[in-house]
């Protein structure tokens, strides 16, 4: 789950480089609800295993989701 996800990045390092196919869809996820800036990396050749996505910074909307322990619809 995205909001999960977002949660166990919380306190990361970024940038955060993402390569396992669940992780790399749940940072989509969460860029396309304005949670998380990031890099969406291409797979190679459509080869999934190659996409990664680099997480550059958790949005302010993003901290304050986690704050308030909402899930906002993802």
């Amino acid at each position: 789950m995205p909001m999960d996800f977002l949660r166990k990045i919380e306190k990361a390092d970024f940038p955060l480089t993402v390569e396992e196919f669940a992780d790399v869809n749940n940072v989509a996820v969460l860029r396309a609800a304005g949670l998380v800036e990031a890099e969406m990396v291409e797979a190679v050749e459509g080869d999934p295993d190659t996409c990664c996505a680099v997480v550059l910074r958790i949005t302010p909307e993003g901290r304050a989701a986690l704050t308030k322990g909402i899930s906002p619809n993802l």
